[in-house]
């Protein structure tokens, strides 16, 4: 549930940046080893060359930037079951052009076996990639185009922004909110259809939504006249579905106000928001935040093999980002599915194989639920399951929210919104 909250990111990038001519490509191998669509042997063991499409630069690398560390992870993981990946690292500088750029080249330059996808703007690329037969594998928080294309494979279900699900209503109510403010990007179409459906989900839920606004000017941290409106309309909950400064501008300035919180949340995971520096986590004080799959604070087997995995093969010995979840976790999916696909696989065959399967567990970072990459069913399920997990920030340290690990809902049939 959280990363529907990354959608922010894209949707500001479309109209903030579409049509704006890119600067060229920049890409880093991980090895020397090359291998053709099919993949090469090495040892005896097939190689397979993948490439990685991530905001290295531009709005939306704030977070994107540690993609790099969770594929490094998953690389080393992979190979320890005896599949060795090589990965090239191209930047999309939040761009449209540079994006289909940047496809092109690892399709046409480096003959690239599959795309590993954490961009806000890929949806620019999703055309030509469907075209050429590509494997993409990756987090579906830039466009519907995960939904559409059979080529694609987001490893956090196939949401439709415009429906409207019950389990943000379920985690509000559990946190004991009764009136929620919401707010979202008037540029992002996404951004104010997720505002939208999140009152409603409230409402559904047995709460108010005292105040809903889908028209804030992206980026805006002058915030004052919408923490005047929330208090005059006497909420007691605040998801903001923004960048994070003008979410945590308006939950500082309704603290001010003498707003009492029962729920406020933040669009990051724990990761990026000890990224952030001590002004932004003093701030953050008593604000929740949601995550797709576990967070490292219920030590399960899966957590633990993941933070194992982060400090072995990429260094990582602090709290993940949620991008480090994303390469991780889009690696497994890959490895998956070449399990799947047999013991010579294309990308005809591994398409194929990941469209067959319903049941992916997300290395068991999402418990005993699962997310289907098959056609039937896309655009009505977030996470996996419907389910969403919470941590609380207390401003030294993250804990798990009792009866959130986690909580999950349904997708309402027939219930939508509109941007408009």
């Amino acid at each position: 549930m959280t990363l529907r909250l990354r959608l922010v990111a894209a949707g500001a990038a479309i109209g903030l940046l579409a049509g704006c001519g890119g600067s060229g490509t920049s890409t880093q191998g991980a090895s020397s080893t090359t291998s053709g669509p099919s993949g090469s042997s090495q040892a005896g063991e097939p190689t397979y060359t993948v490439g990685v499409i991530t905001d290295l630069t531009g709005p939306a690398s704030n977070v994107a930037r540690f993609t790099e560390l969770g594929v490094k992870a998953g690389v080393g993981r992979a190979a320890e079951s005896g599949y060795h990946i090589k990965y090239i690292l191209v930047d999309d500088a939040t761009n449209p052009t540079q994006a289909l750029s940047a496809a092109q080249q690892l399709v046409e330059q480096d003959h690239v076996f599959a795309v590993i996808a954490t961009s806000a703007v890929l949806f620019a690329a999703a055309p030509y990639l469907h075209s050429k037969g590509i494997p993409v594998i990756g987090a579906a928080y830039d466009g519907s185009e995960w939904i559409t294309n059979d080529n694609m494979f987001s490893i956090f279900g196939y949401q439709d922004y415009a429906k409207v699900e019950t389990t943000t209503g379920l985690m509000l109510k559990l946190l004991g909110a009764t009136n929620l403010g919401t707010i979202g990007y008037s540029i992002s179409p996404s951004s104010a259809e997720t505002a939208k459906s999140y009152a409603v989900s409230a409402q559904l839920a047995g709460l108010k939504a005292g105040y809903v606004d889908a028209n804030v000017p992206f980026g805006s941290t002058n915030v004052g006249p919408l923490v005047l409106a929330m208090k005059a309309a006497k909420i007691d909950a605040f998801y903001p579905l923004t960048e994070t400064s003008t979410g945590l501008a308006a939950i500082v300035g309704l603290r001010q106000q003498g707003v009492d919180l029962k729920a406020a949340f933040l669009p990051e995971e724990e990761g990026d928001l000890l990224a952030s520096g001590p002004a932004t986590e003093a701030q953050a004080k008593g604000v929740y935040m949601g995550y797709d799959y576990e967070p490292v604070q219920m030590d399960t087997p899966a957590t633990r093999t993941f933070q194992a995995a982060l400090a072995k093969y990429a260094g990582v010995t602090t709290d993940p980002t949620a991008n480090e979840y994303l390469g991780y976790l889009s690696i497994d999916a890959l490895v998956d599915g070449l399990k799947a696909a047999g013991p010579h696989p294309t990308q005809a065959s591994l398409i194929q194989a990941m469209l067959g399967m319903t049941h992916y567990n997300a290395a068991g970072l999402v418990g005993s639920h699962s997310i289907s990459f098959a056609m039937a069913g896309r655009g009505s399920v977030t996470g996996a399951d419907n389910c969403g997990y919470l941590v609380l920030w207390n401003g030294a340290q993250f804990k798990l929210v009792p009866g959130a690990d986690p909580i999950c809902g349904t997708t309402v049939p027939g219930k939508t919104v509109s941007a408009s």
